[in-house]
């Protein structure tokens, strides 16, 4: 079950390829590794980095398996201290994916990151199947059934437990990087996006990061909307994943607001400037489109088939993922547009089936199933939605997801060492 040790002579082929390279070696001994203080603000390197993770339930072990074989890139150039919060700008995630976001930036008594990647995979294993228990035998069928028309199919009171035990009253505004995640308020019918860049002109957001966790993984029909308040404001959140199941777009627009109020941190980077960026989009995964429904199916619906059918949520699933989709074909149209395509990864598998596709079905065969999902992706082609078709397709001599994750690793460990050289000498980007 050990990532590391199963990909460890296929990295090490990789690293010998690209470290005997001349550009390799030139950048990196131009600038000395660093110590691992907080990331330094944009204006004093190159690149805006941003890591968003979807929203999926118990498919989050998916990018889990991804962000622990990057994290593992990251160490073998900077230490074993190395923690993807050091790296990265911003890090979005919605529902499962803001679960993730908040484990990789909430800070334990060390201000260090609570959770280091490798911890996500096993984290999920073990916690799951208690969040999402499953109801076997005969009637369990029925059971499941009959939940869902009178309640949420699960009450939400062990993650509720963890959550808050293990964040206790830390806010927003204490995470160790910036991070963005969408929720949606069910009473004012509007996205509500838990953003750091905000808190300084929304003071109301400051909120736990417990209560983040919550509103944003509260999938209708699967758990129970989460009421709090915070000063005079109160908020009804549901999942994210009603607003943007695939946040890449949300955290790409907070930072552009932040380019155009003239924030200094971000000061001269201008909004359209995709060439700076440098974008990790992970999925958790989607249903191979087998025309499972159609319109004649569809007609005969009413709500409970809409739902319910087939161990499935017909209308939650089609929202979620046509919201994901839009946004996936936004950003590659944006990014080849402004040709910068080579800033930009989109790492997703639209081949599950059966229990795979689930967000729920937290049994051990299909947790384990779903991790060598996320190993068999480091080794897939590089692969974007096609601008003309809508079909997710293999980049041509684009090279695996493993290939790319290590060029973008270096990529990242250079800029962090270039803000850190820039920031002691007072230096900021030109």
């Amino acid at each position: 079950m050990n990532l590391l040790n199963r990909t460890k002579n296929s990295s090490r082929q990789l690293w010998s390829r690209l470290c005997t390279s001349h550009e390799f070696n030139k950048m990196t001994t131009e600038i000395p590794k660093t110590n691992h203080v907080p990331i330094r603000p944009p204006n004093t390197g190159n690149r805006i980095t941003v890591l968003s993770i979807d929203g999926g339930g118990i498919r989050g072990i998916i990018p889990g398996v991804i962000l622990e074989y990057l994290e593992s890139q990251l160490q073998e150039l900077d230490g074993e201290k190395a923690r993807l919060a050091d790296y990265f700008d911003v890090i979005s995630g919605t529902s499962t994916g803001g679960l993730v976001t908040v484990m990789l930036t909430a800070p334990d008594k060390n201000n260090r990151p609570l959770y280091a990647a490798k911890d996500i995979v096993p984290f999920y294993l073990e916690n799951t199947p208690k969040i999402f228990p499953q109801i076997g035998g005969p009637f369990g069928g029925i059971i499941k059934l009959f939940k869902a028309l009178i309640g949420p199919k699960y009450n939400g009171k062990y993650l509720k437990s963890l959550v808050t035990g293990l964040l206790g009253t830390t806010k927003l505004n204490e995470t160790l990087t910036n991070v963005v995640i969408p929720t949606f308020d069910i009473k004012t019918m509007q996205p509500v996006i838990f953003s750091s860049f905000q808190v300084p002109r929304e003071a109301s957001t400051n909120v736990q990061l417990s209560d983040i966790c919550i509103g944003t993984s509260a999938a209708p029909t699967y758990l129970p909307g989460h009421y709090f308040e915070n000063g005079d404001r109160e908020f009804n959140l549901i999942d994210g994943g009603i607003a943007a199941n695939n946040p890449t777009l949300v955290a790409i627009g907070e930072v552009t607001r932040q380019a155009m109020k003239e924030d200094p941190n971000f000061s001269p980077i201008k909004p359209l400037d995709y060439a700076r960026y440098l974008v990790i989009s992970l999925g958790t995964g989607s249903e191979k489109q087998k025309q499972q429904y159609n319109a004649k199916i569809a007609a005969k619906w009413g709500v409970l088939g809409w739902l319910v059918n087939n161990g499935s949520a017909p209308l939650i699933d089609a929202f979620t993922q046509s919201s994901a989709d839009l946004v996936g074909f936004h950003n590659n149209v944006v990014f080849e547009a402004l040709n910068s395509l080579g800033c930009y990864l989109r790492i997703q598998d639209d081949t599950l089936t059966g229990d795979l596709s689930s967000v729920d079905i937290a049994t051990k065969k299909n947790l384990d199933d779903l991790v060598r999902v996320g190993e068999g992706l480091l080794d897939n082609p590089v692969s974007r939605v096609n601008s003309d078709t809508g079909d997710f397709e293999p980049v041509p001599n684009g090279g695996s997801n493993r290939e790319t994750l290590i060029r973008f690793a270096i990529e990242l460990s250079e800029e962090r060492k270039l803000r850190e050289s820039n920031y002691t000498h007072g230096r900021v980007l030109k």
